[in-house]
């Protein structure tokens, strides 16, 4: 396993992180698509085990992963193991205004340590900053996260107790935010020994071209390199659509290298800038997990010539239009019953399928979306927008899904 050193604490971490984001459940499926579902907990300790074994020791949860269980499963799965031979990061994720008095986001931090049976935890974040609550701009979300209520002083005092160890924060949205939190640490404010990016091959020169809204991978890690701040790296599949490729891009990665999948390349791709400290990897399945930790074991950089090829191919891929949804599920439950995640994922597996006939594909929409949860049941109520990462603008792109269901069943 390749490790890179984080140089705030000198923590020796992996370069293979374990997103415990989509853990396996007792039915097919991930947690959070099975709401019903409850966690295989046996099937969890058997990829904690094997990670570790391999050499696997970053663990990133948080209080809202896989319906509110992901940091117990977490918990029961590290807590069979020396708590000196891993690291464990978790998140205060306090979205909803529920949660943004003191005492309701201290009890949030509180129960993270009881559910993860620790009495400190390696990686503290202050989660997705830069997102908008219903109502409020990005400035006023933030501030009532974490500055009317004192939190974020409060949590530095936890950090000089030792019950966290490094401080950090993960961004999604408007990067006037990020820019501030940057700014904040220039000025010796607040001091971050660690930040989160989303950074893939196609997010380095293209997240703004996919949508106005995002920003650039290459400008996030920049501004963290240069201030020597390590940077912690999410959605290197980009939700898992990296992993798929359509038969025309799949044929130039296959003359490059016959031998590597397109996971391969996006996990090179992510783990190679020096200044990445670990690339998490929402890891369900033990085969994904043996092909990545191979991956990094160890990690052979992107050279020059396959950096201009993935630049030519991300360019490729941008011109597909698909739907940049990461099946994070921030959007779910929603208010009217639709799967968002699963329509968009068909829409976006038609685009990387070669000449799919309409009926194939309506079968296959019918078969994976239920009808009562299908693109025609939105109603445009705007409940999904704010919780979104990547700022797609939900009930737009649903109108458009159920414009082309409807040409497909008259062609």
């Amino acid at each position: 396993m390749t490790y890179r050193v984080n140089p705030n604490s000198g923590d020796k971490v992996s370069l293979l992180g374990f997103g415990m984001m989509r853990l396996p459940t007792m039915a097919t499926g991930t947690a959070r698509e099975n709401s019903d579902a409850p966690i295989d907990q046996d099937a969890v300790n058997e990829l904690v085990d094997y990670a570790l074994a391999h050499g696997v020791n970053y663990f990133d949860t948080s209080p809202v992963y896989c319906q509110g269980h992901s940091e117990e499963a977490t918990g029961i799965a590290l807590s069979r193991h020396p708590r000196s031979s891993y690291f464990i990061a978790t998140k205060l994720s306090n979205f909803s205004d529920a949660a943004w008095p003191r005492k309701e986001s201290q009890a949030m931090f509180e129960r993270s340590l009881n559910y993860l049976r620790t009495d400190y935890v390696d990686y503290l974040l202050l989660h997705s900053i830069g997102g908008s609550a219903r109502g409020k701009d990005a400035f006023e979300t933030f501030n009532a996260r974490y500055m009317d209520n004192g939190i974020l002083d409060w949590l530095v005092e936890q950090k000089q107790k030792g019950r966290i160890r490094n401080l950090g924060f993960s961004y999604h949205g408007d990067v006037r935010i990020f820019d501030m939190l940057l700014k904040w640490h220039d000025e010796g404010k607040y001091h971050w020994d660690f930040v989160q990016i989303q950074l893939n091959y196609l997010d380095w020169h293209y997240a703004k071209r996919n949508n106005p809204r995002n920003t650039n991978a290459s400008y996030l890690y920049d501004e963290l390199a240069k201030r020597g701040i390590p940077g912690v790296i999410m959605e290197p599949l980009l939700g898992g659509r990296l992993a798929k490729q359509p038969t025309h891009i799949l044929k130039e990665m296959k003359r490059a290298d016959i031998n590597a999948t397109p996971a391969e390349w996006a996990f090179r791709y992510a783990g190679t800038p020096e200044k990445i400290l670990t690339v998490l990897s929402g890891m369900t399945y033990m085969e994904h997990l043996k092909e990545n930790c191979c991956t990094y074991s160890p990690l052979r950089p992107i050279t020059a010539e396959e950096d201009a090829l993935l630049m030519h191919l991300a360019d490729e891929i941008c011109n597909l239009n698909a739907i940049p949804c990461t099946a994070c599920n921030y959007c779910m439950p929603c208010p009217y019953g639709l799967n968002i995640p699963a329509i968009f994922s068909h829409y976006n597996n038609m685009l990387t399928e070669d000449h799919v006939p309409a009926k194939r594909w309506l079968n296959g929409y019918n078969r994976a979306v239920p009808k009562e949860r299908q693109a025609d049941h939105c109603i445009g109520c705007d409940h999904c927008i704010p919780h979104c990462p990547q700022r797609i603008h939900i009930p737009e792109e649903m109108q458009k899904i159920d414009n082309l269901v409807e040409q497909l069943k008259q062609s």
